[in-house]
């Protein structure tokens, strides 16, 4: 792979795969938030309670917490060119159950289902980071993930027109069928036109499954703790779901969930365990060592990044609406330049990444994130409207850049593990949204930002302790020979 300049108007070799992995990614957003625009129409058709509909949009994000360290492990293990169509290939098997849905009980089960396809972002990152140099990588991420994130906009723009061309109290199960059939003709599309690496290069994969290998019992042991905030997630999810929240679980399902993931946790924990019992012997050699310390900065600097992003969309078109007094489609409009800075932030975070450092980019968008937060906890109704937009833009824009400067560092900790580590770090962005509306649900909008500012604070001091990616990393190829890839 050459460091040459990067030509997005190419469509040939690793600008190809750049191009097919987005539109994958995109496509995979599109369905993931296939209902969140058609929620009016699929709520009168049904006969939905306002408590169901909060109850679905809870089940849209419930799977994908799991689903990006399974999807993580299994990217390793056999490779972006099976899995993404896999993904693409399920989730539309799901849409057109969703689609074809009579009752309340069938929508839930098929979005509760269909968490798992925003699982393919980390399939993404893994093939990417192995088509591009370290020194074009950050970019390559950022185009990635900024313009793949889109299509959840993308989705709110062009369904509800689709239904309406359709016509009829039934148009939305057309337009969420039609994202199905989408997903299934990209999946052949993207088997036959994507390779897992560049010819002559070599796919390395983890020794052992179960879990990500660490380098030291230390790390072991801060691998461990790191993985408790995701049960936490889940047994909140229940929570939210039991008798105390909207009450779609029974009392006894809810403490059976509980009991589920305390073992499941534990379950978990002796197959790590069994993945890297071998530290416990004998020393790793210092040139296969790396720091879970990087691991765990990326989950935090993950979740004030991409998991506030995902609660602050999902609320700010109501807090426009509520502080201003505009009709709901202006507030949509006002709220809509949020997800729009990711086509332009997202690349520029991995940008930056690249030119000045991982730590000092990462510095750079935590700090403004902090800062954006704090100006938007003093938005009040005596604020103009341009400037409560120019300031949640100006906000948005850090928050994307974080995004991209978060998954520039990823690919460069472990190559073999990238799937592994992109999971995790993904799946606490969905941790830091719900723990952020969770928060809201107590709280004025005013702390919830606060809050918000705080973590990404916190986050900021935690980057401080983060090395800075340089040399190379080593990898064994299947003779056993040692393979040196640059990471700076």
């Amino acid at each position: 792979m050459s460091a040459h300049k990067l030509n997005l108007l190419s469509f040939s070799g690793n600008t190809k795969i750049l191009h097919l992995s987005w539109m994958a990614f995109f496509i995979s957003f599109v369905v993931w938030f296939n209902h969140a625009p058609l929620l009016i129409s699929i709520k009168e058709t049904l006969g939905l309670t306002d408590q169901e509909i909060k109850t679905i949009l809870i089940l849209n994000v419930a799977l994908t917490i799991p689903a990006r360290i399974v999807v993580g492990m299994l990217v390793d293990k056999y490779g972006s060119k099976i899995m993404f169509p896999t993904l693409l290939g399920i989730s539309s098997v799901i849409c057109f159950f969703f689609a074809m849905a009579d009752s309340f009980e069938q929508l839930a089960a098929a979005r509760f289902m269909l968490g798992f396809v925003g699982a393919g972002f980390v399939i993404g990152i893994r093939l990417i980071s192995e088509w591009f140099p370290a020194k074009q990588l950050g970019l390559a991420e950022g185009i990635y993930g900024g313009w793949g994130n889109f299509g959840a906009a993308g989705a709110a723009v062009a369904l509800p027109t689709l239904a309406v061309m359709i016509g009829g109290d039934e148009g939305w199960r057309y337009a969420v069928a039609l994202t199905g059939v989408i997903a299934l003709v990209y999946a052949f599309i993207f088997y036959h036109n994507v390779d897992d690496t560049p010819k002559g290069s070599t796919y390395f994969k983890p020794k052992k499954s179960g879990g990500m290998e660490v380098t030291s019992k230390g790390d072991l042991l801060l691998y461990l703790v790191m993985n408790i905030p995701m049960y936490a997630a889940l047994a909140l999810l229940a929570w939210k779901l039991s008798p105390t929240g909207v009450h779609l679980l029974s009392a006894a399902v809810t403490n059976a969930i509980y009991v589920g993931l305390f073992a499941l946790y534990f379950y978990q924990a002796y197959h790590i365990y069994q993945v890297n019992k071998e530290i416990f012997v004998k020393a790793v050699p210092k040139i296969h060592q790396y720091k879970f310390k990087q691991v765990a900065v990326l989950n935090f600097a993950y979740l004030a990044s991409f998991g506030s992003e995902l609660a602050v969309v999902s609320i700010l078109p109501l807090f426009f609406h509520e502080t201003f007094d505009v009709t709901v489609v202006q507030a949509g409009l006002m709220a809509s330049g949020f997800a729009f800075m990711n086509l332009i932030s997202r690349p520029w975070g991995g940008y930056i990444s690249d030119r000045i450092g991982r730590k000092t980019a990462l510095t750079i968008c935590m700090a403004g994130i902090a800062l954006g937060y704090f100006v938007l906890s003093f938005i009040t109704s005596e604020w103009s409207i341009a400037l409560a937009v120019l300031a949640t833009m100006g906000c948005a824009f850090f928050v994307n850049a974080g995004c991209g400067a978060v998954f520039a560092v990823v690919p460069l900790v472990q190559r073999r593990l990238t799937g592994q580590i992109a999971g995790m770090t993904g799946a606490y962005g969905n941790i830091g949204a719900l723990l952020f509306l969770t928060v809201l649900s107590f709280v004025a909008t005013q702390t919830f930002f606060w809050v918000i500012a705080g973590t990404a604070v916190v986050t900021l001091i935690a980057v401080q302790f983060m090395d800075e990616p340089s040399g190379q990393m080593a990898e064994v190829l299947p003779d056993g020979t040692v393979q040196m890839i640059d990471v700076h």
